[in-house]
């Protein structure tokens, strides 16, 4: 396999007019007559974003032997439901920035952003409706179901020290791995080859997703906050526990453990919380340490594949399982 970050840009730019048309079928997912939903929908397209879920779902059509236009469409349906999701996600945060941009719902208000959200879930269901395939339909609705769950589980576990590993990964399955794994899955029923492929790649999908989340809240710690346009240590400061944290309190004596406790109710005072955080991760090696969970899931999600013979288009869905650990943003 070529050199991973070169050739996962490779693959963005191999797939820019697909991706292209699957931003066009976004914006026309906002398309209303209340003319705040298109104006609101403008903003977030143009504002940018990978497209990774659409690209899973392409991919994962394509190393089943399908090309027809209709991967596009369910690839923006997909989009629609991770947007909508971030609209709401952004609101009960109170994030300020998404993409180092002005979230949507600092420019025109909670009360707005979230009947857009919903509007963009309902619509987005109703387009997926009209394919009139029970599976695809099945694996929309489970995603979502998934995804609202993972966010009041998140929620029930706020500055909760005593949150455990299991517990953590059943938030990011939710949250995250749903919607990816529901992505590679209509991939497989679009080709109807099959409940097998159908599986390995859901599999594929949740496992893969799983990492991608987990090396998101990894880089919370790591990243520099230009890059990755958001405050640096934010999950903690808003008592989220994320892999860092929850190993760290694993491993750290009980005056430390009883510090980062304090962190996670009062919240970052001061930069010198900061630089001790810092120096305990430094001590307990916990970004390295946590990288290798979230490797161990990408190893797992790349042996789903194994039932497929190598190809382009199984080189190229590998690639995108590795980048999860090479991305810093």
């Amino acid at each position: 396999m070529p050199q991973l970050l070169g050739d996962v840009q490779e693959l963005f730019n191999e797939y820019s007019s697909e991706l292209k048309g699957v931003e066009q079928e976004l914006l026309n997912l906002f398309n209303s007559t209340a003319f705040l939903i298109p104006a609101i929908g403008n903003y977030i397209v143009r504002s940018g974003g990978k497209r990774l879920r659409p690209l899973f779902l392409i991919l994962s059509a394509e190393l089943c032997e399908y090309r027809e236009y209709p991967r596009i469409l369910l690839a923006s349906i997909i989009e629609a439901i991770h947007t909508a999701s971030l609209l709401h996600d952004d609101v009960v945060d109170g994030a300020d920035l998404r993409r180092g941009k002005p979230t949507a719902h600092s420019l025109w208000g909670n009360q707005v952003v979230i009947l857009v959200g919903d509007f963009l879930y309902s619509n987005a269901l109703k387009m997926a409706v009209s394919h009139k395939n029970q599976k695809i339909m099945d694996a929309l609705s489970f995603a979502t179901t998934k995804m609202t769950e993972g966010e009041l589980l998140q929620l029930s576990k706020i500055g909760d020290p005593d949150i455990s590993e299991d517990e953590y990964i059943q938030i990011i399955s939710a949250k995250t791995g749903a919607l990816i794994s529901a992505a590679c899955r209509i991939g497989a029923i679009l080709s109807q080859k099959g409940s097998e492929q159908e599986d390995r790649l859901g599999a594929f999908g949740l496992k893969t997703g799983i990492a991608f989340q987990m090396v998101d809240d990894i880089l919370d710690y790591m990243a520099r906050e230009d890059d990755l346009g958001k405050r640096l240590c934010k999950d903690l400061d808003e008592g989220k526990v994320t892999m860092p944290i929850i190993h760290l309190l694993k491993v750290c004596d009980n005056k430390e453990r009883e510090f980062v406790r304090t962190l996670l109710s009062d919240g970052i005072k001061e930069n010198d919380h900061v630089k001790e955080l810092n120096r305990l991760f430094r001590k307990y090696d916990v970004i390295e340490e946590s990288m290798k969970i979230a490797a161990d899931y990408v190893k797992d999600a790349k042996a789903e594949l194994d039932g497929f013979c190598m190809s382009p288009e199984k080189e190229r869905l590998l690639c995108l399982a590795e980048y999860a650990l090479k991305r810093s943003k």
